[in-house]
């Protein structure tokens, strides 16, 4: 008999199921299937130019070495400059540390402000990217889902986060422009929730803003600028999003006290950065940005193509986000209309009988209660496999009615 096992850390792991039905996709396009795929969550533009000439010139220049844990000094402060502009705050380079991509210092902000089964608590938006409840128990934590409503735009009622806030409370997570329903939060949002927080010292705020850039409706607003939320918040951004660098693996954090921290967490994982990517990142931060406003528009033309074309799909109902570059349609109807026992199937059967991949609301956490079913579209995808996604599920839903 075997041994070995896998520790229940292991088991207990959560994943990102768009790279799931990633998966599944490619397997059904090797096998000849001709699939239009919403399910992936990046940019479908090249980096810009002068952001690749930049990685070459790190390559050429003998840029192939380690650098400092927290980053290069430059791209630390042009990213300390960025955040802050962006925000309205002045952030110094000490305050910022460079990651592999953002995604890890979810993970490094729980570890570093709740203690392994001593029932910390975190709370979380659900819908919400899944990286965050597993984080949450991969770090022995307790997730706390905070639900979001589609009747209040995809926010969530300061009432219910000040009703799920204990003494054992921690850490608070808040994503926006968000994903996967493309919600914003307001300045008078954030204000209510500063609110409730001042109530409630000791708990920690992560603010992921990566979708920061990519806002169509109204301004971008970062709690880390509400009065006394400063020191409390780190502040999580990055290049994927923005400059279409989902691949080069940049991301960057704020936070005065948390930064030593998170070095050291860095020095433990993966040592640092890539160092051409680094410098490629430092062009994008600080070189001409006509390339991620063009793309910010082409996104706001796709964003109204998809909400409009969406609209007109029976059983359909479609809210145009405010940022990212998601929608989250509801399919309540839809499910009744071709007789899915719910979103999870309807995902299954566009797959399968109209070759359209999308995800359900079920890949975000558990369905928020009497808001009824949801899928989530990716709209980095061009004018025409939008126009074509969109045809084919038209034509599987008149036939189902039929």
């Amino acid at each position: 008999m075997n041994a070995l096992r896998t520790s229940k850390r292991a088991d207990a792991l959560g994943t990102e199921n768009a790279f799931v039905v990633l998966a599944e996709v490619n397997r059904l396009i090797a096998e000849g299937r001709d699939i239009v795929s919403f399910c992936i969550g990046q940019p479908d533009f090249p980096t810009p130019i002068h952001v690749q000439d930049a990685a070459i010139a790190a390559v050429r220049g003998g840029k192939h070495g380690y650098t400092p844990s927290a980053g290069i000094d430059p791209l630390r402060a042009a990213a300390a400059e960025s955040m802050g502009s962006l925000r309205g705050l002045s952030i110094t380079a000490d305050e910022v540390v460079i990651g592999a991509g953002a995604k890890p210092f979810i993970g490094y902000t729980i570890a570093s402000v709740t203690d392994y089964g001593a029932g910390d608590e975190v709370i979380f938006p659900v819908p919400g990217f899944p990286i965050y409840e597993s984080q949450v128990i991969a770090n022995g934590a307790v997730p706390v889902g905070l639900p979001l409503s589609e009747s209040r735009g995809f926010a969530f009622d300061p009432a219910e986060l000040a009703a799920r806030i204990t003494a054992r409370t921690r850490l608070l997570i808040l994503n926006t422009p968000h994903n996967p329903t493309g919600g914003l939060l307001s300045r008078s949002d954030l204000e209510a929730i500063a609110s409730v927080l001042r109530e409630h010292p000791q708990v920690w705020i992560y603010a992921d803003e990566i979708y920061s850039r990519l806002v169509y409706e109204g301004a971008f607003a970062s709690i880390a600028a509400i009065a006394g939320m400063r020191e409390r918040t780190i502040i999580s951004d990055g290049a994927s999003k923005t400059y279409a660098m989902t691949g080069w693996r940049i991301g960057f954090v704020a936070n005065k006290l948390l930064a030593p921290v998170f070095t050291r967490w860095i020095t433990n994982t993966e040592s640092c950065a890539s160092q051409i990517s680094q410098w490629a990142a430092l062009a994008a931060l600080t070189g001409s940005q006509r390339d991620s406003e063009l793309m910010k528009q082409r996104f706001h033309q796709r964003r109204d193509l998809i909400v409009r074309l969406l609209n007109e799909v029976p059983g359909f109902r479609c809210a145009a986000p405010g940022g990212a570059f998601y929608v989250w349609p509801n399919v309540t109807e839809a499910c009744e209309i071709v007789g899915a026992a719910d979103s999870e199937e309807l995902r299954l059967r566009l797959l399968q009988q109209a070759g359209v991949a999308v995800l359900s609301d079920i890949h975000f956490g558990p369905r928020v209660e009497k808001d009824g079913q949801h899928i989530r579209f990716s709209y980095a995808a061009s004018d025409a496999a939008i126009e074509e996604g969109v045809r084919r599920i038209t034509a599987f839903m008149q036939k189902a009615r039929r």
